[in-house]
């Protein structure tokens, strides 16, 4: 488990003055779940894996990892406690000189590890990651999802608590970023990680995260697990997670809805035509997410006369469609 806890990131500038990079983020990321960093170019997420990491100390603030207080330690004591952390980065950082098996071995040498511990380890991390058969590569023998996958079990090694992603996938063609966001996922379940995945990709954030945490101009928006924020209707990340275009419409009134739990009912909209409502689907976007239907959808609705809006929507929730906003007999009296 981690936590950041407050943490900010100062610094001065040539002229003297204080320039806030991260103010007052606070976040907790369980073990065994992954929780993806969004936010736009410039919004803090560089420095904030720097600071979880433990490149850069926070200006103020706490990252704990299994309890302990990180930002309290210096010298030796820092160093060992900065092995409960595991970091893969957009390049993955290997020596071009050293094959695949040295390249995952070199953080358990450094430490003086025996020798028959580091054929064991490295061994185990090759088969998880599925380079076994890669072993005696060279880096420039790989390819870039393959290379990425052996600094994952690099920053495997020293058996972190956390693994901080940062833009991992950036760069890769889809095939190989569906493969490391499987690969991650699985890494999540067998070692009991807690994964810190920061990213500019929502298709990344979609497939692979448990919880979100969006960060603009140094502060963190929002946060919470996936699911719940996309069936928020206010929630400005659902709107990036899942964009709608919809379609244009001759239809007097348009709904907005959100999938949120499992529907149990695909036929609906045949259904509400057998009760002389015409429906329309504007746009959709639908995906699985941590084992739930999620997503949003935008209808056009043809009301009958005598329409029973109570009905209507208590209907839609039966099947798991929650509309974003609340729907009244005057909202369809004025748009018919």
């Amino acid at each position: 488990m981690i936590t950041v806890e407050h943490l900010s990131k100062d610094y001065i500038s040539t002229r003297g003055q204080r320039q806030v990079i991260l103010e007052d983020i606070s976040f907790n990321v369980p073990s065994g779940s992954i929780t993806a960093v969004v936010g736009p170019s410039g919004a803090g997420k560089s420095t904030l894996a720097k600071c979880i990491s433990l490149l850069e100390k926070p200006s103020r603030g706490r990252i704990l990892v299994e309890g302990t207080d990180l930002t309290t330690l210096f010298g030796e004591a820092l160093r060992h406690q900065r092995r409960l952390i595991g970091s893969v980065f957009q390049s993955a950082a290997l020596l071009q000189r050293k094959t695949v098996w040295e390249n995952i071995a070199l953080p358990l040498q450094w430490l003086g590890v025996v020798s028959h511990q580091i054929t064991s380890q490295v061994s185990q991390l090759l088969e998880s990651v599925g380079l076994t058969n890669k072993a005696n590569a060279y880096p420039a023998q790989l390819s870039g999802g393959q290379q990425q996958r052996v600094g994952i079990a690099r920053a495997l090694a020293l058996n972190p608590k956390v693994l901080l992603a940062d833009e991992a996938t950036s760069g890769l063609d889809p095939q190989s970023t569906q493969s490391i966001i499987e690969l991650l996922k699985r890494l999540r379940d067998e070692y009991r990680l807690a994964i810190v995945l920061i990213t500019h990709e929502m298709d990344v954030v979609r497939q692979a995260a448990d919880a979100v945490a969006y960060i603009e101009q140094g502060k963190l928006v929002q946060f919470g697990q996936v699911a719940h924020l996309l069936s928020s209707p206010h929630s400005s990340l659902a709107n990036q997670l899942f964009p709608l275009t919809p379609l244009p419409s001759s239809k007097p009134l348009e709904v907005s809805l959100r999938y949120t739990d499992k529907v149990t009912t695909f036929d609906w909209i045949s259904r509400l035509r057998k009760q002389g409502i015409g429906v329309d689907i504007l746009a959709a976007h639908l995906e699985n997410v941590a084992g739930s239907l999620v997503g949003r959808m935008r209808i056009a609705v043809s009301p009958p006369i005598n329409f029973d809006v109570e009905q209507f929507v208590r209907q839609l929730s039966e099947w798991g469609l929650h509309p974003d906003h609340p729907l009244s007999d005057s909202v369809f009296q004025e748009a018919g």
